[in-house]
C-alpha cells in the first residue's frame, strides 16, 4: 500500500445502475443510519413497494487493517485481529493464532483446543440470541427482543466471567487459550430453557410468522454462485459450509449437527440460528468436561525464528472466517489477510431482496446481519 490520497471530493458520482421505466423512483438510505447500526449506503429502485434492484455502497470504514498489522509482533498483532470486527473477536483471533501456529510450528495442547472450541460456541450462543430478538422486533413484537437481550446479557456477564471481558477477548492466543473460569451447566441449562421458550412464543405469532415465511428468498443456486457462507448459505439449503467439519482443529465427541433449511427465506435463517444455539449449548456441555481454569499454552518460538507461512480456518458465528499470514525474517509479520464471512454474503442480499417490499427491507437486512467492518477492512 503507497501513501494514503489527499482527502478530497470524489471524482463525479458514484455509478450506480440507474433503472427507468414508469413509475420507477429511488429511496437511497445511508451511509448515516439511526441506532448504533455502520456506515452504508443503500441505493433502491423502486416501483410502488416492490423493490426492482438494490445496490448496496460500502467500504465507508475501511480502516487499512492489514496494513496495520505489517511490522507488528505475533503478540501484538493478536488485538487487532480480534477488533477486525467486534463482534467476532474469538472467531478472528482463533483463525490468527491457527495461521500463526502453522507458520511457527507451534503445536497448541489438546486442553487449549477444547478450550477455544468452547469459547467459539459461546461467541455464536449470544450473537445467534440477540439477532432472534431483533428480528422479532423487526416484525413488532418488541417484548421477545427485550427478552432476548436479557438472555444476552447473562451471556455477556458469563463471558466476563470466563475470560475478563465481555466478547471474550483475551481467551485465545498464540499457541493456546486463557479461562479465568468456566460455564457453569446448571446455568446454561436456565439459559437454554429462555431461549426454547424466546424461539417458541416468536414462532407461535402468526404475525411473526407471516412475516417470516417467504420473505426476501436466496435459492440454492444463487447462494452457491455466490459463495455464500454460514447461516445464510445453510438457511438455502448448501450443506458442507461448516469449518467445525471440513477443516476441524479439534476432535468432537460426536459429529457436529449441522442444521440445514431449504426455503432461503428469514424465516429459515431464523431457525438455522435457534438450532444451531441448541447444538451450541450441547457442544459447550461436553467440551468443557476435564477442563480446569487457568492459561494452557505450547511453547512459544523465540523472537527472530525465521520467515514461514500459515492459513488458519475457523467457522466464526457469522460462517467460516479464513486468515493467511506471511511472518519476515525477523519472525514480525509482513502480511496478514483475514476474510470475514460477509465479504462473501454481502452480494447475496441485494439478490434476495428483488421483488421485496420496502418495508421487509430492515427484517431482511438483519436476518443476514452482515458485518460491515469485517467487509470494509
Amino acid at each position: 500500500a503507497g501513501p494514503p490520497p489527499p482527502i478530497a471530493e470524489q471524482e463525479g458520482p458514484y455509478p450506480f445502475l440507474e433503472v427507468e421505466g414508469d413509475g420507477v423512483y429511488e429511496i437511497p438510505v445511508g451511509p448515516v443510519h439511526a441506532g448504533l447500526i455502520e456506515p452504508g449506503h443503500f441505493r433502491f429502485s423502486v416501483v410502488g413497494e416492490t423493490i426492482l434492484k438494490l445496490k448496496a455502497r460500502l467500504w465507508f470504514v475501511h480502516k487499512g487493517i492489514e496494513k496495520l498489522f505489517q511490522g507488528r509482533s505475533i503478540a501484538a498483532g493478536l488485538p487487532l485481529a480480534e477488533r477486525i470486527s467486534g463482534d467476532t473477536a474469538v472467531g478472528h483471533a482463533l483463525a490468527y493464532c491457527l495461521a500463526v501456529e502453522e507458520a511457527t510450528g507451534m503445536e497448541v495442547p489438546a486442553a487449549a483446543q477444547r478450550a477455544r472450541a468452547m469459547l467459539l460456541e459461546l461467541e455464536r450462543l449470544h450473537n445467534h440470541v440477540a439477532d432472534l430478538g431483533m428480528l422479532c422486533n423487526d416484525v413488532g413484537h418488541g417484548v421477545l427482543n427485550a427478552h432476548a437481550q436479557r438472555v444476552r446479557e447473562q451471556l455477556l456477564r458469563l463471558n466476563a466471567q470466563i475470560t475478563g471481558h465481555r466478547l471474550l477477548r483475551g481467551g485465545v492466543v498464540p499457541g493456546g487459550a486463557a479461562l479465568h473460569a468456566l460455564p457453569d451447566p446448571g446455568r446454561l441449562e436456565a439459559i437454554g430453557a429462555d431461549i426454547r421458550e424466546i424461539a417458541h412464543l416468536a414462532l407461535d405469532q402468526s404475525t411473526v410468522r407471516d412475516r417470516f415465511t417467504g420473505t426476501a428468498v436466496l435459492t440454492a443456486d444463487a447462494a452457491r454462485d455466490i459463495g455464500c457462507l454460514g447461516y445464510v448459505a445453510r438457511a438455502s439449503g448448501l450443506p458442507g459450509t461448516d469449518a467445525r467439519i471440513g477443516h476441524p482443529f479439534v476432535t468432537y465427541d460426536s459429529e457436529v449437527a449441522v442444521p440445514i433449511r431449504s426455503t432461503g427465506d428469514v424465516l429459515a435463517r431464523f431457525l438455522v440460528r435457534a438450532e444451531e444455539i441448541y447444538i451450541s449449548l450441547a457442544l459447550i456441555e461436553h467440551l468443557t468436561e476435564g477442563l480446569t481454569p487457568g492459561a494452557v499454552l505450547a511453547p512459544v518460538p523465540a523472537p527472530g525464528a525465521g520467515p514461514g507461512t500459515g492459513v488458519g480456518i475457523a467457522e466464526g458465528w457469522r460462517g467460516t472466517i479464513t486468515t493467511r499470514i506471511e511472518l519476515g525474517p525477523d519472525g514480525t509479520l509482513s502480511r496478514v489477510k483475514p476474510v470475514d464471512p460477509s465479504f462473501f454474503n454481502w452480494p447475496a442480499l441485494p439478490v434476495a431482496l428483488t421483488d421485496t417490499i420496502v418495508p421487509d427491507f430492515p427484517l431482511t437486512n438483519k436476518s443476514f446481519n452482515l458485518s460491515y467492518a469485517g467487509n470494509d477492512l
